[in-house]
């Protein structure tokens, strides 16, 4: 049975690699390990160590407190991952709030939100 922390940090990972547009296979690549480790990361399968911790936070540019944001002190985490209805955010969120991102026009990032909003409303 895997760990809930191990898990969540998994996660974290995941979500911060989709959201700078990386591959599994580029993060692993530049971690010197296969995709499938990347994987079992992300699942929380394997548990990642911290040094090797320190070199996915260096690669994917946040600090390793990152990893950790949204736990308890008990180690449970917060349902930060969730949209008001509690469901887990998607591949389709992440990708969305990517490319929302890049952009560089503040503006248009504003404007890019407040549509996001009017089509959640309207559905």
């Amino acid at each position: 049975m895997y760990h809930e922390v191990d898990v969540y940090i998994g996660r974290r990972v995941r979500e911060r690699r989709m959201a700078l547009g990386m591959s599994q296979v580029t993060l692993a690549e530049k971690l010197g390990v296969s995709y499938q480790q990347i994987q079992k990361y992300e699942t929380g399968a394997n548990r990642i160590s911290g040094s090797r911790l320190w070199e996915i936070s260096v690669i994917l540019k946040v600090p390793v407190a990152y990893f950790f944001e949204g736990l308890t002190r008990e180690g449970v985490p917060e349902e930060s991952s969730t949209d008001k209805s509690g469901k887990k955010l998607g591949r389709g969120a992440l990708e969305l709030a990517r490319a929302v991102n890049a952009i560089e026009n503040e503006e248009i990032k504003t404007e890019m939100l407040r549509l996001a909003k009017a089509f959640a409303k309207a559905g």
